[in-house]
């Protein structure tokens, strides 16, 4: 299967499950061990505020490159259907469109990539 051939929010339904396999895996690597402590540290990552603002400092330093900022635009433009109501739509479109970029990575097999853009996260959060 290719990126190409899937819609945006298929890719954003993937990415979600890649992205929060990342953070968890990372998590439990850090030693947090309680469901309660896990499941609070983890919305710093998925969530879609966060999520949001992680695409607008990777596009603001000009980490990604067209392809991917491509994908960002196809999972941002998929119509959703519904919004949750404790988020606003642009920033739940935007993560999104977070989301699909990285299942179309996945999909590509560029697990570096996505790697490096896990690292760069990570940066922006202990800072």
């Amino acid at each position: 299967m290719r990126a190409q051939d899937c819609s945006g929010r298929t890719l954003a339904f993937l990415g979600d499950a890649v992205w929060s396999l990342m953070v968890r895996t990372y998590l439990i690597e850090c030693g947090f061990g309680k469901g309660k402590d896990l499941q609070k540290l983890s919305v710093g990552y998925v969530s879609a505020k966060a999520q949001a603002s992680f695409y607008d400092a990777l596009h603001e330093e000009g980490i990604l490159n067209k392809e991917e900022e491509d994908w960002f635009k196809r999972g941002r433009n998929a119509n959703a259907g519904t919004v949750p109501h404790n988020t606003p739509v642009g920033i739940y479109r935007k993560s999104t469109g977070f989301e699909a970029m990285i299942g179309a990575l996945y999909l590509e097999q560029k697990g570096d990539r996505i790697g490096m853009i896990w690292d760069k996260v990570r940066t922006l959060k202990e800072d």
